[in-house]
């Protein structure tokens, strides 16, 4: 039995050294494990919609791809950068939104007090003015986006500011305040993106909105408001004074042309009648000049039909004629 006991533990230990023996094949197996977890860990990625990758292979450009399921070559061969360049920012000058509203009801809130640097400026008949404005842009080239400028979104917020007080600087505070806000929004677009396409930033300017203008506080700003207030007047009467306008001045119109059309349709019958008259007259003339008594005959036959036309009532008397009682038709009614 003793013997028997440890045959059986031997087999029982045997079998426990050939179950976690441990070699070169495994080794390889669990190396390619590793490589294909790292592989598929570090080489695939997802790009968002609204984004663009840029893949650098050693630090250098390689290419630029779209949203989606993307592959690099792992192990910190190529890296990747993603760019959101369907999305519009927004920069704002002269202010920023502090808190923003909710749905119970609560309005945005806004600093100015911190801002005004940006906003105060000097206009070009040496007031000062503040003016707080939004910029809003899109990252058109990721590449150049990422690797032209160092800081590029600071960069965009001085070439703005830069622009805005060149504006100003040029023009005196009214216009600033009435008549000029509109073309110095496209002004002001049109010279940043100028700008920006120089530095080869690879951003698109969507659009400068100026948000508002406040004059210098006290009795100027009072003054500026009702120059402001008398101007929206002048502009209220001469948009009135235009409807009235376009409401009168086609229906003149539209008479004027039927009394002219009017006119000249009488004139064209006047002078076709006048030329078919004289086109007989003609005709007649050239008849009586080859026999004029019977010509005058003729005329004067005919001129007697008219005259004496059927239906006509006519009574021709002698001139001669004495003592002529004119008691004809008597039982005629009406007579």
């Amino acid at each position: 039995m003793a013997f028997s006991y440890n045959n059986d533990g031997e087999q029982q230990q045997a079998r426990r050294g050939r179950g976690f023996r441990f070699t070169p094949k495994l080794l390889v197996i669990g190396i390619l494990l590793i490589v294909v977890i790292l592989t598929l860990s570090t080489g695939f990625f997802v790009v968002d919609q609204t984004e663009q990758a840029v893949i650098l292979r050693f630090g250098k450009y390689l290419k630029t791809v779209g949203p989606g399921l993307q592959f690099k070559i792992p192990f910190g061969v190529d890296k990747s950068y993603s760019v959101e360049t369907q999305t519009v920012q927004t920069m704002s000058f002269g202010y920023r939104a502090t808190a923003a509203g909710n749905l119970a009801g609560s309005s945005t809130k806004y600093n100015y007090s911190k801002y005004m640097d940006e906003s105060t400026m000097l206009t070009g008949d040496l007031n000062i003015v503040d003016i707080q404005w939004i910029v809003q842009y899109r990252i058109d080239d990721p590449y150049k986006w990422l690797f032209k400028l160092n800081n590029p979104a600071q960069t965009i917020s001085d070439l703005s500011r830069s622009v805005m007080n060149q504006l100003v600087g040029d023009l005196p505070i009214l216009s600033i305040m009435t008549s000029e806000r509109t073309s110095m929004e496209v002004e002001a677009q049109e010279k940043l993106q100028a700008t920006l396409d120089s530095y080869e930033m690879g951003v698109k300017i969507v659009t400068v909105k100026l948000q508002d203008i406040v004059p210098p506080a006290g009795d100027v700003q009072d003054a500026f408001e009702d120059v402001n207030k008398a101007i929206q007047d002048m502009n209220k009467y001469i948009n009135e004074g235009k409807e009235n306008y376009n409401r009168v001045i086609p229906a003149a119109e539209g008479e004027a042309s039927k009394v002219i059309q009017e006119a000249q349709g009488y004139a064209s019958e006047r002078v076709n009648t006048a030329t078919g008259d004289v086109a007989r007259f003609r005709s007649v003339l050239e008849e009586y000049q080859k026999s004029p008594d019977i010509t005058a005959q003729r005329l004067y036959i005919e001129t007697m039909e008219d005259v004496l036309a059927p239906g006509g009532n006519l009574t021709v008397i002698d001139k001669n004629l004495e003592s002529f009682l004119p008691l004809m038709n008597l039982t005629k009614e009406g007579n």
